[in-house]
């Protein structure tokens, strides 16, 4: 072997090694998500957006390990405990409850950033929302506690109802607890009866609705949960089908063709998501981390979803939405 060869194969051996450790030092996230990558690629970029607003830019100086349990709540704990193993340097849980509490019994060491529309001290995630305490902090998304508010959107739409159900996930009764405590006393002071209707799956979903005609529900909140953020579809084809005035608590949902909707910006809840994950790289403590709340929500009417159901939907409503699908 010739001399300058062998002193080139030296020095890549000996590049080799660095390079791995460079590789090896770039912190890790964990990304644990309900849901699937196929209908969150928007959401999953402003995460990345909310990282790179800190310096971290995904394949350059920051891991981003995925973890995707496809609707499937009982993958949770198994994902959450693949993540801690790996080592990540935090943990988010970018939606839902559940996934949130599956990631903080894997470990209560490694930081846990969450978006959840529930209260995340009656979850017990955190001890307050100023100073959360532990290794948990995140963005409450108060999409739950925004259930009075739709209710007064669908009494203003429709004010002739009587009883409305609320279309929820038995998988996450802390959401359903939540919606409640929010529902129940702004529907009895408009002498309205409530009926939670129960879905944790599509076919569950279908089950719902050809039962809505014998329990003699004429209105519908959906609650906030990853499952029926994936079947929005479904969920708005339904409601047309049977005739029935829907609101719904996020835009993605009117954008797929539902009725209305009031919540938080989505795309900008995971951008803070992503904002807190990197200053936890940088060091912060999620202990003295408080959690954010939103400060901007939309109201979204979809116009041609109303004319399909043969409502007429007031000037004062369309007035007052932040948009209007025609």
């Amino acid at each position: 072997m010739k001399r300058r060869d062998f002193i080139a194969l030296l020095g890549g051996a000996s590049l080799a090694p660095l390079a791995a450790h460079a590789q090896q030092a770039m912190p890790v996230v964990g990304f644990l998500h309900a849901s699937a990558p196929e209908t969150n690629a928007h959401l999953v970029a402003a995460f990345r957006k909310g990282l790179g607003e800190t310096g971290f830019i995904e394949g350059r100086n920051v891991v981003i390990e995925y973890r995707w349990a496809h609707n499937d709540a009982k993958r949770f704990p198994e994902l959450a405990a693949d993540l801690v193993r790996r080592q990540v340097a935090v943990i988010v849980t970018p939606v839902g409850t559940a996934t949130a509490q599956a990631a903080k019994a894997a470990t209560a060491t490694i930081p846990i950033v969450f978006s959840m529309g529930t209260d995340a001290v009656q979850a017990g995630l955190i001890a307050s929302y100023n100073r959360p305490g532990g290794n948990v902090t995140g963005v409450s998304a108060m999409v739950s506690e925004l259930g009075a508010k739709r209710l007064g959107l669908l009494l203003e739409l429709q004010p002739q109802i009587k009883r409305v159900g609320l279309l929820a996930n038995p998988a996450n009764p802390v959401v359903t607890e939540t919606l409640l405590q929010d529902v129940r006393p702004a529907a009895a002071a408009s002498g309205l009866d409530i009926e939670v209707l129960s879905a944790g799956n599509a076919g569950e979903i279908d089950t719902v609705f050809a039962a809505l005609t014998q329990k003699r529900v004429d209105g519908l909140l959906v609650a906030p949960d990853p499952l029926f953020n994936n079947r929005r579809v479904q969920l708005a084809t339904l409601a047309v089908r049977h005739a029935l005035p829907v609101v719904y608590p996020l835009r993605a949902f009117a954008e797929a063709g539902g009725l209305m909707s009031y919540g938080p910006n989505d795309e900008d809840r995971y951008r803070l998501v992503g904002v807190y994950a990197g200053r936890i790289l940088k060091g912060e403590r999620p202990a003295d981390m408080p959690v954010q709340r939103p400060t901007t929500f939309e109201f979204v009417i979809n116009l041609q979803t109303a004319r399909a159901l043969g409502i007429t939907v007031p000037p004062t409503l369309i007035a007052r939405a932040d948009e209007v699908i025609e």
